[in-house]
């Protein structure tokens, strides 16, 4: 991979790690229902970027498909886990994307993946784990069950993403958006309650998450994860995402003053390892733009 792609990646993670955060704020400090939150955030993208959705992708079925997967599924399923268990432990099932990645790469995609790249996914993988590990452990709550169901649909949304073809992917985002807000906005309308009155009552930090939700992590972030992955197999993306919960670490100890000891040094230096193992340790080809 080359450097300049590997810096725009740890940006896109960056941003994630930023966004699970501000939004664990707003559901549980703020009240704000999270199947609106996600809606208005896709209704806004989907009116920024709207120019974007003509002309029409064709087949287009397959493009609704995986805009629902990686939109509406994704990030409803979530914030629905962020309403209900800690950032933390959410951005470890989150990491369940990578092995499913992986595995659908393989059956669908019929990529070849290197031992030298699975020993490196273990090592990151372990890492992490080590760094996120709880000595009292985890109970599998709903929360984390809504995790694990988001880093599936992340995970497939991904791997039919690259199934068809070259996309832009400003014009992917917009049609992510667009096969996103529906839904949600139907969802949240059948299923939450008060959920507009609790956005307007939580003032300015609500405006804040959601300008930076729609702004800096769909239509910059994302779309810049969505260059990366159609430029490199998605087993060699996929791990990369491996960055998100090291940075959730360092956020909290920098901004939060959360405690950093040998566990987390030993588990980030076992991460480490393992990136540059991935990086290293198959060549990856670069195809041409999408357009």
């Amino acid at each position: 991979m080359r450097l300049r792609d590997f810096l725009i990646f740890a940006g896109v993670c960056l941003a994630w790690a930023a966004n699970l955060v501000v939004s664990r704020v707003l559901f549980t400090r703020f009240g704000i229902a999270p199947i609106s939150y996600a809606g208005a955030r896709f209704l806004l993208v989907a009116i920024i970027l709207a120019p974007l959705l003509r002309p029409l992708p064709w087949p287009l079925f397959p493009v609704l498909l995986i805009g629902a997967l990686m939109g509406a599924f994704h990030f409803g399923l979530m914030f629905l886990a962020l309403n209900a268990a800690p950032a933390a432990s959410v951005s470890i099932v989150l990491q369940l994307s990578i092995p499913i990645t992986a595995i659908l790469s393989v059956l669908i995609l019929a990529e070849r993946v290197s031992w030298q790249r699975v020993a490196g996914i273990g090592l990151a993988f372990g890492g992490v784990m080590v760094v996120m590990w709880e000595p009292d452990g985890q109970a599998v709550t709903l929360g984390l069950l809504f995790a694990f169901a988001s880093a599936a649909s992340i995970a497939l949304g991904s791997i039919l993403l690259k199934r068809y073809g070259p996309i832009r992917p400003l014009r992917l985002q917009a049609w992510v958006a667009l096969a996103s807000f529906p839904p949600l906005l139907a969802y949240s309308l059948l299923a939450e309650h008060g959920q507009w009155q609790s956005s307007l009552a939580a003032g300015w930090p609500f405006w804040a998450g959601l300008a930076f939700s729609v702004v800096i992590v769909t239509i910059v972030a994302h779309t810049a994860y969505f260059h990366v992955l159609q430029r490199y197999p998605a087993s060699l993306v996929a791990p990369l995402g491996l960055m998100l919960p090291l940075m959730s670490i360092a956020m909290g100890v920098v901004l939060l003053g959360e405690s950093f000891d040998l566990r987390m040094l030993v588990g980030g230096l076992v991460a480490l390892v393992g990136l540059l193992v991935i990086l290293f340790g198959q060549p990856a080809t670069v195809p041409d733009e999408a357009t």
